[in-house]
């Protein structure tokens, strides 16, 4: 049973903490004094609200032991973003293409075949590729190409307009109150540190925003989560001041969109375990989630936005399909995408699926997280001398 506190000034920037009571079942039932106390405390320690945990249920693992908590320190404010193309010029994809024009500028088939192969190399997939350069040769055969910078020109054309169904912005100005995002994904493609910008850039839209730490099988995640809470200074929403291991994720997610109904928050952002795509009983919590969260409002969530790893390459397709079924995913975001990632897998993704693409990550900077933009990718993925 929750403790009801007194109410306290709330300083700035410190981390919201609930402790959850464990189900009594794995039903969707949602326990009937869940919910987070009316009368919330704060102190200057972040550890408010401290509750003696309850034995944690037992639950399926899928990790020999938490990882370490990523530092939230390597995303740095930069006061000058770097360009696109300076993000994205070492990709697999822009380096590749590059090569292809300054080995054999003339215009001709072995040009295109050259053209495919860097394609198929790059994660762009069979069925994009094939008819990318299927539709350049043709063009080529009927001499509507000057040179091989005519012929670039026009790949310019096809590649942006793949992308362009799917260059759809994330807009929480529904009417919803609060609007919840459900992020999902496997371990790895960095949701936690893609929850923490998020808050960050709608903070800076003044949006109040709270989190859900609803990844409750590994300890790792949630102290991320909580140190980026502290960071930003919204509140989170946790089972009590430990790890938060062994806590319901849907009883957890369920008294944040309470939390965040009864303070008129704009954005809940709520993560999860981070599931192998191939984990049936993991995957079936998701559903759970959902099941729950309509409770309350039955139009929540109202984007399940998942994050992809740009260097998966063609694992991301599989990825995707078995969230799409399992959580009903409407919003992609793709990670990791400066280095050496090839980055075709945009093209790939946007083909097969049809899903907007929100964000993409082209680095460690808060900034780095940028609304997608189909035109600036693909330009800073051509040949500098072709692009626009």
């Amino acid at each position: 049973m929750f403790s009801f506190f007194r109410k306290k000034p709330a300083p700035p920037a410190t981390v919201h903490e609930v402790q959850q009571q464990p189900p009594a079942s794995e039903t969707d039932a949602v326990p009937a004094d869940a919910g987070i106390a009316a009368d919330v405390s704060f102190a200057a320690d972040p550890a408010v609200l401290q509750h003696a945990p309850e034995p944690a249920p037992e639950t399926e693992s899928f990790e020999s032991a938490p990882a370490p908590v990523a530092p939230v320190d390597a995303a740095p404010v930069d006061a000058a973003p770097r360009s696109w193309r300076d993000r994205l010029r070492n990709s697999g994809f822009a380096r590749g293409l590059g090569a292809v024009f300054v080995r054999n500028p003339k215009l001709d088939d072995d040009l295109l075949d050259e053209i495919e192969t860097c394609l198929l190399s790059a994660d762009v997939g069979v069925a994009a590729s094939t008819a990318v350069v299927a539709g350049l040769r043709t063009r080529m055969h009927k001499r509507q190409f000057a040179d091989a910078g005519a012929l670039l020109a026009t790949l310019r054309a096809e590649l942006i307009a793949l992308l362009e169904p799917v260059a759809l912005p994330l807009n929480i100005e529904t009417g919803a109150k609060p609007f919840v995002v459900l992020t999902v994904g496997v371990n790895g493609v960095g949701k936690t540190t893609t929850i923490g910008k998020l808050a960050r850039r709608y903070l800076d839209e003044r949006k109040q925003v709270m989190l859900a730490a609803g990844d409750t099988f590994r300890a790792a995640a949630v102290e991320q989560l909580r140190t980026w809470g502290e960071r930003n200074g919204v509140a989170v929403v946790a089972q009590g001041a430990g790890t938060g291991l062994g806590a319901d994720p849907a009883s957890v997610i369920f008294d944040a969109l309470q939390s965040a109904k009864a303070r008129a928050v704009d954005l809940l952002i709520a993560d999860t375990a981070g599931r192998l795509h191939t984990q049936s009983g993991l995957m079936d919590e998701l559903g759970k989630i959902k099941r729950v969260l309509a409770k309350l409002d039955p139009t929540a969530p109202h984007e399940v936005l998942q994050v992809i790893d740009g260097t998966t390459g063609q694992n991301a397709i599989s990825q995707v399909r078995q969230f799409q079924k399992a959580a009903g995913v409407t919003g992609l975001v793709v990670t990791k995408l400066d280095g050496s990632a090839k980055g075709g897998v945009v093209f790939a993704l946007a083909r097969e699926f049809g899903l907007p693409i929100r964000f993409i990550g082209l680095g460690e900077s808060l900034h780095d997280l940028r609304a997608f933009d189909p035109y600036a990718f693909v330009d800073a993925l051509l040949p500098e001398s072709f692009a626009r």
